[in-house]
């Protein structure tokens, strides 16, 4: 066996175990199967494959082997993809055998519990005064925008109930065996592993980037902050109310611009005008929300993207988001999760690598470079253009200038909060794991868990309590929540980049094939920092996030502003085909495909959200 022999077998043995893995991680997230014991197996199964250690030696001396072929071409292919499988395996390789049998047990343990939560009930008081069960999305969206204080109330003590629930459950006890198995590899704790692990960098260098920009954006914050109060009162700082305080009218108003409805035809005629191709890739879509589904979006690639021995394997792509079409609020949320998990699916589908190990979401990729891509996507729903092209209620008006306005008066003072929602969770979780067993208690935790959010967001407590967003569970995402952020740095540097060039984001057909050449047809061969380099011809650089948040409303309405005026004199690009196979789903129900077209799809989905929920 040649050395490019031994990786074609590879790729073909990997797509084998990574298959099994995906399908039973999708019909247990969407509830579609109980089969958690299947499951398992088939996780520990690609776990164990990745963590070999011997992987390890046998591709050094396959790389050294690949050196002698003879044929320039063939060498240099297959050097990247040995080099690639080789970042993959050193990303994950568990030498010892106590680290594997820890990783077994962490798998093992970390399933029982999501079987627990999934039987877990969340109960609030709806407008009626009645008892209501209610998912994440449906409890978040409730204390954004319910106008009845006691909906909002009840929905934000169901997120506090849930804390308990899960420090009286296994929460506690996962962090105990995290930190066992991250000490077996030699780290001080699981939170220092897990950042070298997702990042390639320290906790150290990590919380010099945190720490600079919690710097640039705390005296806005706190500004905003302290005007509300002075505005509204004290209560307005509470956790049922502050989000809606300053956002829950304007979201109201809003809302019947953005129903969900329209939201698949958004998509395609949104990322058909900027030119994203997915390259043939087949993309099953569950959007809707559901008792026993997985209560968070997400993306995940059963079938990788590569070229399969110069023959190109097109990527099958799942992606789900949690809508709620007959609530307020949850309309925005689904177009927005929709864009976001979208921006995931065309960035895997788009990695022209020769080893499936380049286009997938786990390590060694970045979490923060493979969020860049989908908060790019998501990010253009927020402009004025974009809202004035794509954003008309039921009889067709086109949402006001005065209703962005009015997002932009009552969101923009309190950007920064926005960003340090998702920086207090970092620096809870470096906390957590810095207790030391004895420490881990529920009244602790709890403790750490509002003295972070009261450093960080200046609350008591957060609209969103910090143990009560899921990631902190899995494992995949554990101890990663600062992607989010470090990719929203990327994504606005990225913007100002379109921006200086382009002199417009929304429906430009030039943005497309850009991001696929130098954000995505490389997958995790080269850095974050490089794709941006690639680019922007600039390194990774905060600031930009940081004035952003630093802007006025003033400011940024004239900004919006000027977006709003420059579509008269620009032509709008046509809409070209995504180069998908689609098909939307409601767990194992089909709603709708493009076996057609697209447009029969878009009008299918209409009528079944229409049917279903009225709007």
């Amino acid at each position: 066996m040649t050395a490019t022999d031994y990786l074609n077998s590879l790729n073909q043995r990997y797509l084998s175990i990574h298959r099994k893995k995906e399908d039973f991680f999708w019909e247990t997230y969407m509830g579609i199967s109980d089969d958690h014991d299947g499951s398992t197996k088939a996780e520990t199964e690609w776990n164990q494959f990745l963590s070999a250690s011997s992987q390890i030696t046998e591709l050094k001396k396959q790389i050294e082997m690949a050196k002698s072929l003879t044929d320039p071409d063939e060498k240099n292919q297959t050097l990247i993809g040995l080099k690639g499988w080789l970042a993959t395996f050193q990303a994950h390789a568990l030498e010892s055998e106590q680290a594997q049998t820890l990783k077994a047990e962490l798998i093992k343990f970390e399933a029982d519990l999501f079987e627990k939560k999934q039987n877990y009930v969340m109960t609030y008081v709806d407008e009626d005064g009645k008892d209501a069960e209610g998912s994440l999305p449906v409890l978040g969206a409730n204390i954004r925008t319910s106008a009845n204080e006691n909906v909002r109330q009840t929905s934000h003590q169901a997120l506090l109930d849930l804390e308990q629930w899960l420090l009286q459950n296994g929460f506690l006890e996962l962090v105990k065996l995290r930190n066992k198995f991250a000490k077996s590899l030699g780290y001080d704790n699981f939170f220092d592993y897990s950042i070298v692990k997702t990042e390639q960098m320290t906790t150290a260098e990590l919380f010099t980037i945190l720490d600079d920009f919690e710097a640039r954006t705390k005296d806005s914050h706190r500004n905003s902050v302290n005007r509300l109060v002075e505005a509204m009162g004290p209560q307005s700082l509470q956790g049922h109310n502050f989000v809606f305080s300053f956002s829950g009218d304007a979201m109201r108003d809003f809302d019947p611009y953005v129903p969900f409805s329209q939201s698949l035809r958004r998509w395609v005629e949104s990322f058909g005008r900027l030119n994203i191709d997915y390259s043939g890739a087949e993309l099953t879509l569950d959007l809707l929300d559901r008792k026993g589904k997985y209560q968070n979006g997400f993306c995940h690639g059963p079938v990788p993207a590569f070229y399969d021995q110069g023959n190109w394997v097109a990527a099958k792509v799942n992606f789900t988001s949690n809508a709620k079409p007959d609530q307020v609020g949850s309309g925005y949320d689904g177009i927005n999760t929709l864009f976001h998990e979208g921006g995931h699916a065309a960035h895997f589908s788009n990695v022209k690598m020769n080893a499936p190990c380049f286009s997938q979401e786990f390590a060694p990729t970045s979490m923060a470079y493979a969020e860049t891509q989908s908060m790019f996507c998501d990010s253009l729903l927020g402009d004025a253009d974009w809202l004035k092209q794509y954003a008309f209620d039921a009889k067709g008006n086109v949402v006001p200038d005065a209703v962005i306005k009015s997002m932009i008066d009552s969101k923009q003072p309190f950007r920064a909060y926005i960003e340090r929602s998702i920086l207090v969770v970092p620096y809870f979780e470096r906390a957590l794991y810095q207790l030391n067993d004895d420490e881990l208690s529920a009244e602790t935790v709890t403790q750490l868990a509002r003295a972070m959010e009261n450093k960080i967001l200046d609350l008591e407590c957060s609209p969103r309590p910090l143990m009560a967003i899921p990631h902190l569970l899995s494992d995949e995402s554990a101890c990663s929540y600062q992607g989010y952020l470090l990719a929203n740095m990327a994504v606005y540097q990225t913007r100002a980049y379109f921006t200086e060039k382009f002199g417009y984001l929304t429906d430009n057909p030039e943005i497309g094939p850009l991001l696929a050449k130098h954000y995505w047809n490389r997958g995790n061969s080269v850095n974050h920092n490089a794709t941006i380099v690639s680019l922007t011809g600039e390194g990774f650089n905060a600031k930009y996030l940081a004035d952003e948040c630093n802007l006025s409303a003033e400011q940024a309405w004239e900004i919006e502003k000027e977006k709003i005026s420059a579509l008269q004199s620009r032509s709008r690009a046509d809409v070209a085909s995504l180069n998908a196979s689609i098909n939307i789903v409601d767990g194992a129900n089909q709603i709708a495909s493009n076996l057609r077209s697209d447009s029969d799809m878009c009008r299918e989905f209409e009528q079944y959200i229409v049917s279903t929920y009225g709007r």
